[in-house]
Parts: C-alpha cells; structure tokens; sequence
C-alpha cells in the first residue's frame, strides 16, 4: 500500500504530529509540508494522512485548498487545536474539515489533539474580544493556553502513532 503524509503547520504541533504518524508507516513514507509543495504524483497513493491545523472550527487555508484536490481511494485526516480535543468544537472542526473531501473518497477515519496556539493570536484574540468571551484575557482563558502549550506531548504523539497503525489494519483488513 502506497502512502504519504501531508501536513499544514502554524506552531509546529501537527508537523510533529505528522512526523509521528509517518514514523509507523512503510519506510520510505514521504512527509511533506502541503505548504511547500505537492507531489506530482499524489493520486498514485493508496492512502493520504493529511494533517491541518484548526482554524475557526475547520481546516485552516492551505488545507482547503489541498482537500477538494484528494480523489485518492483512502484518506485519514488528523488536525491539532488549542482547545480539549474531546470537546464539541474538536469534533466539528474534524467535521467540517472532512466535508471538504470529494464526494466518494473514503474517509478511512480522523484524530486530533491539543496543541499550543500561536502567542501572536493569542495577543490579537485578546485585543479583539473583552474580558468576558470565550477568547478574552481571563484566568480560564490563561488557564487553557498554558494547558496547550504542554501538546502535543509524548502520550498525544504516541496516540498520533496508534492512530496510524489502526489505518493501516483497517485498509489491510485487520483492523
């Protein structure tokens, strides 16, 4: 089975993350920064991993430009955010980011995790929000990017690995 890893990366957390899917699968596995560049031949690969990081509850821009483009027979999304990966917002995100694949491609299946957020938005988020939202200077507010800024850690990397391997069995029918 053919793979590859795409990845769309702010802070670094979904390149690291992306690294860590790579790592288990088939030597040789390109992992490429969607950014830079896009192989030539991407619809030769079995499967595509492609990782974004989330931005406004979706896939942030480069990453929809490069979805719509996927008519590969398998694709497994992961994505990075600075919120709890188990929450409604996580979920959705993941969602919407899938709602961009073409009609037929199978979505094998998705995974997520906290990362840190970029310091600049942060700073931009408080200017732009009072202190009562969601995203205003407050203590949960400072609470929660401290929390971030640990992930993805070893146990989030080690899970992005798992994630990996159960694609893998799953196409190859052992999973």
């Amino acid at each position: 089975m053919k793979t590859i890893v795409l990845y769309s990366s702010k802070t670094g957390n979904t390149k690291k993350v992306a690294e860590a899917i790579a790592s288990v699968l088939p030597q040789g596995t390109p992992c490429l920064d969607l950014t830079r560049s896009l192989p030539a031949d991407l619809a030769t690969y079995d499967c595509v991993f492609l990782g974004f990081w989330v931005d406004k509850g979706t896939a942030d821009a480069a990453a929809q430009k490069v979805l719509p483009r996927l008519h590969n027979p398998h694709v497994a999304l992961f994505a990075t955010l600075g919120a709890n990966p188990h929450s409604d917002h996580a979920r959705k995100s993941l969602e919407n980011g899938a709602a961009l694949l073409p009609e037929g491609v199978e979505l094998v299946d998705c995974f997520i995790c906290q990362g840190k957020v970029d310091p600049q938005l942060i700073e931009a988020m408080y200017k732009r929000f009072p202190p009562e939202s969601l995203h205003g200077r407050n203590p949960q507010s400072e609470a929660r990017h401290k929390a971030a800024a640990t992930h993805p850690d070893a146990q989030d990397l080690e899970a992005a690995a798992a994630f990996a391997r159960s694609v893998l069995g799953k196409l190859e029918g052992n999973g």
